[in-house]
């Protein structure tokens, strides 16, 4: 079977997408060996964050250039263009915007629907334009991937897909997420002038990210039991009003880091004392697996995809209600055994999910959809 993969992802527009492509290539090329993977890709869009190289390494790899990036109208002709080209069996575009007459057994990847679930948070042309290209990429694929059974369940709700379309195929964390020692703990601590003891935040600041409650919440906890509170990730100016909650607040325990290298994610999820995320809405929730795969206990919300992600390995709260917010923070940081049995549950449950069982289940998508297509 030659699959062809849309690669045009793997690039620093698209760090959570393009990681996805990056290591389902990389699990891809060892599960199925006797297959081979031709990736579409575009050498024109900025790309520093994956090796490129590590996927030409495979025996079984191969890459092919496209002049469209994932914006470009051009892409509706050029892309199918080059699947013809390769006689490809099976096409698999990672992102809804995708050619949507590829014209061979097609599967798409799907994370979330956060415009038509919150949608007060875009505007109706924003909305109307996911709208449309999501319902064009689902009447083009054969099956859909969903990352998790919350994600499945919304396409069914909001855009009326029948159940038997759609397979869900789990994410993983990155293989080079582990705990790391003491002394690379040690080195991250005084680069970044972190305390000895902190609550850790990774992610985005946009709204449905909940970091209102949390910053509201951590004002709550007693100062007896109180550490700073570090949030790490990609700020956004436009959505400014958790630091002024902080700010009005007088919250000086609280540490906006910004967006960090993913070379120092291990060593930052190691050295925390716990692991908050308080998310209302997410497709997967990955950074509850990163931490888990680091060693370090997680409290998050009972919200969307987190608690079939989490499971009993993390402490759920209510993502609406402050006071429960704060009461999960107080309860983890006053109650180290409570901590212990966090992080040991979390190590049992990272080991369900792995890049080698979500590329066999995708494996097994493009043989159904490449010798029984619709």
């Amino acid at each position: 079977m030659r699959i062809a993969l849309d690669a045009r992802t793997i690039q620093d527009h698209f760090p959570g997408i393009g990681r996805y492509t990056f290591n389902l290539v990389l699990a891809l090329a060892d599960v199925a060996p006797q297959d081979e993977l031709v990736l579409l890709y575009d050498p024109l869009q900025h790309n520093t964050r994956f090796d490129l190289d590590l996927l030409r390494a495979k025996h079984n790899v191969r890459l092919i250039r496209v002049g469209a990036g994932p914006f470009a109208l051009s892409a509706q002709w050029r892309v199918p263009a080059a699947l013809h080209a390769v006689q490809a069996n099976v096409y698999h575009s990672a992102y809804y915007l995708m050619p949507y007459l590829a014209r061979r057994p097609t599967v798409v990847t799907l994370y979330d629907l956060i415009p038509l679930r919150y949608p007060r948070y875009f505007s109706p042309v924003q909305r109307l334009v996911f709208r449309a290209a999501m319902r064009l990429s689902i009447l083009a694929s054969e099956r859909l991937l969903a990352i998790s059974k919350a994600t499945a369940g919304d396409l069914h709700t909001y855009l009326h897909v029948q159940p038997e379309r759609i397979v869900v195929t789990p994410l993983a964390p990155d293989p080079a997420l582990r705990r790391v020692t003491a002394s690379a703990i040690a080195e991250l601590r005084a680069r970044y002038t972190l305390p000895e003891r902190f609550v850790l935040y990774v992610g985005s600041n946009k709204p449905h990210k909940n970091l209102v409650r949390l910053v509201e919440a951590q004002a709550r906890v007693p100062s007896s039991l109180r550490v700073p509170l570090v949030i790490a990730g990609q700020w956004d100016p436009s959505h400014p009003e958790a630091k002024q909650v902080a700010a009005r607040l007088d919250l000086s325990d609280v540490r906006w880091l910004g967006a960090i290298p993913g070379s120092d994610l291990a060593a930052l999820y190691s050295a925390a004392l716990l692991f908050v995320f308080p998310s209302e809405y997410e497709g997967f929730g990955l950074p509850v697996l990163e931490a888990m795969a680091c060693g370090t206990p997680v409290i998050c919300s009972r919200a969307s995809s987190l608690p079939e992600v989490a499971a009993d390995a993390a402490l759920l709260f209510d993502p609406y209600d402050v006071s429960d917010i704060a009461d999960a923070l107080r309860q983890a940081l006053e109650d180290e055994a409570l901590r212990a049995q966090l992080a040991e549950r979390g190590a049992q449950r990272v080991l369900q999910f792995s890049w080698s069982k979500v590329a066999a289940q995708t494996h097994a998508v493009y043989r159904q959809v490449c010798y029984n297509p619709r």
